[in-house]
């Protein structure tokens, strides 16, 4: 039987002869058809030396063929559906654009521009010239550039400012930042010796002013954002450690982490230390993420003392670390929002989903469970309370009051429904807890509701 179905698998030239596969080759490479209809051919053949099947037909190999052949022309990033109630969900990829960023994206994307010319001179310009002075005026320094991402921002700050010179920092400020990247490794590709001082629970001033030497370079603040030592603790102030480097000719640097342009605490979250804070109490250079709670794109900005941001500018490596123009474009449309505060709040996604009012996603749940239970009978969908989380490494302690859809079924286990939902064509990412599928509508938009009633309506079908 193995060798009779073996005989019977179609060829490639065979197959190029069907009126389906010439359609397909009408509008897609042929090299991508070609590859797919080998797999295909390649996978039956061994699911017939295995046993595994007792009949073929060459429609068979077809469909399947067409199958491997949308999933190669399918983009490897692509979109996929929040339902974790994570805003700022790194592996999802952090924060969502806004309209208008998206839209200034587009414009520089699909049109010449001006990333380095000076219109107004008719020569060369600079690309930090672009978002410059709206950095300034939303922080508050004297002067402002862009660089890939925060670390990297952290590295061209100490490399400039620190190379073969110490730079001195608090023990329970040396931080891992996600995906393994350390603030201590960082510091060591930088050329900067780190000093750790103070202990893990409590610094003092007298730890920085006793290990300052004719070598150090920095005194470094680390904002520990993902992660809250409590009970016995003390760290120094922004305050005190700005008057110890005056006095000392020491610059300060601060890594911020997330970019916090707007006081959270006067809408019910935990205090969070803002840009524009840290720069009026004297801090000479801080670096912070362009994404995460700032809502924009990925980048590391810096902000703070011309003369030290000049001597950054200056930095052979700034030239590998820079942004490229659609990010430049993104930043821009992103920090138009932020001067004005409720503007930001309306348009950016990331504040728009953080600060949504509970009873509004109360409304959205009923709206989706009445779809889903119109669509199908093998589910039990439940409206309840749960938490929302910020993500991205940001307030770590702050768990925001939200409203979820609970799915139970008879014909599925909660690891099965995960499963299907996450290898639908769009993926629908949820989370499980206690034994139930987790939706949480706080990071889901109106928009992909059909998408999700059709994910469940397909097992319904099975």
């Amino acid at each position: 039987m193995n060798r009779e179905l073996l005989r019977s698998l179609p060829k490639v030239d065979e197959l190029l002869q069907e009126e389906t596969i010439k359609m397909q080759l009408e509008s897609n490479i042929r090299v991508l058809v070609l590859d797919s209809l080998r797999e295909a051919i390649e996978l039956y053949r061994k699911a017939i030396l295995n046993d595994e099947i007792q009949a073929l037909t060459k429609e068979e190999v077809i469909s399947y063929s067409i199958k491997l052949l949308n999933k190669k022309n399918s983009p490897k990033l692509r979109k996929v559906i929040n339902a974790t109630g994570t805003v700022v969900h790194t592996n999802l990829g952090r924060s969502l654009l806004s309209k208008d960023a998206i839209d200034r994206v587009i414009n520089v994307a699909e049109n010449y521009n001006n990333l380095e010319y000076d219109i107004e001179k008719g020569k060369r310009g600079s690309r930090y010239s672009h978002i410059e002075d709206i950095l300034i005026k939303i922080t508050g320094g004297e002067a402002a550039m862009v660089v890939n991402n925060n670390a990297a921002a952290v590295m061209l700050a100490l490399d400039t400012l620190c190379r073969e010179k110490e730079a001195i920092v608090s023990r329970g400020q040396l931080v891992e930042i996600g995906g393994s990247f350390r603030v201590p490794e960082v510091m060591k590709f930088s050329g900067a010796k780190l000093v750790e001082v103070g202990t893990t629970n409590r610094t003092h001033l007298y730890d920085y002013e006793d290990n300052i030497t004719e070598n150090t370079g920095v005194l470094l603040k680390v904002h520990t954002s993902n992660f809250k030592i409590m009970g016995f603790t003390e760290e120094v102030s922004i305050e005190d450690l700005v008057v110890l480097g005056n006095g000392k000719d020491i610059p300060v640097v601060e890594d911020i982490g997330s970019g916090v342009l707007i006081d959270f605490s006067k809408y019910g979250f935990v205090y969070e230390p803002t840009v524009q804070e840290s720069i009026k109490k004297g801090i000479d250079v801080v670096t912070f993420s362009g994404d995460k709670m700032l809502g924009g794109p990925q980048a590391g900005i810096i902000v703070g003392k011309k003369k030290y941001i000049d001597r950054m500018r200056k930095n052979q490596l700034t030239r590998a670390l820079r942004i490229d123009k659609m990010t430049l474009a993104a930043l821009e449309g992103t920090l138009a929002h932020y001067l004005e505060e409720a503007e930001a709040i309306k348009n950016i996604p990331t504040l728009n989903m953080l600060l949504c009012n509970k009873e509004e996603l109360k409304k959205s749940a009923k709206k989706l469970k009445r779809m889903l239970q119109n669509k199908t009978d093998k589910f039990t969908f439940t409206i309840d309370n749960d938490y929302s989380m910020v993500g991205g490494g940001s307030m770590p302690t702050e768990k925001i009051e939200t409203y979820v859809i609970k799915i139970k079924s008879e014909s599925y286990g909660a690891q099965q429904i995960e499963e299907i939902l996450r290898m639908n064509e769009v993926a629908i990412i949820v989370r499980i807890s206690n034994n139930e599928v987790i939706m949480d509508l706080r990071t889901l938009f109106e928009k992909d509701y059909g998408l999700i009633v059709e994910a469940f309506k397909s097992m319904q079908n099975v």
